[in-house]
């Protein structure tokens, strides 16, 4: 079955949703972004079959998320990611802080961040890129862009 084409939508979120909005997809790159590079790790961890992991690594590679190198002579590659992917792996780190506080329940959160800058151990915050304040949905109005639908 067809799915919608999202990508043909005048919307950011739909656009996103049409690389990564299958449930798989963030989950390969989180697990490339822990260091999990290979198809066996990342089909061992996620308990996924060959066949849905392998076309979820080509849709990754197709949008310039992934970039697949080869690691043996064998035609055998391991998945890194690219600019565009680690940018996604921030939407990520966004998902996982919603989760940490709504769903983590008494045993908290599943993983920590230690920031490099600083050492710490923090939680990842939206910021306004031009003022620097926190950036939340109900602090900001929606205005038609340029790439908006007539």
């Amino acid at each position: 079955m067809q799915r919608t084409d999202f990508s043909r939508m005048a919307c950011s979120i739909a656009r996103t949703l049409d690389v990564i909005g299958e449930p798989w997809s963030p989950l390969v790159l989180r697990d490339i972004w822990a260091g999990l590079t290979r198809f066996e790790q990342l089909q061992a961890d996620l308990g996924i079959s060959r066949k849905v992991l392998t076309e979820r690594l080509n849709h990754l590679v197709e949008h310039g998320v992934l970039e697949r190198r080869p690691y043996d002579r064998r035609p055998r590659y391991e998945y890194v990611l690219t600019r565009k992917g680690t940018e996604l792996v921030d939407l990520l780190m966004v998902m996982a802080g919603w989760g940490d506080r709504w769903l983590a329940g008494e045993a908290g959160p599943p993983v920590l961040y230690r920031h490099h800058a600083c050492g710490e151990v923090s939680a990842v915050e939206l910021r306004c890129a031009h003022c620097g304040e926190p950036m939340r949905a109900d602090d900001v109005d929606l205005l038609p862009g340029p790439g908006a639908a007539a």
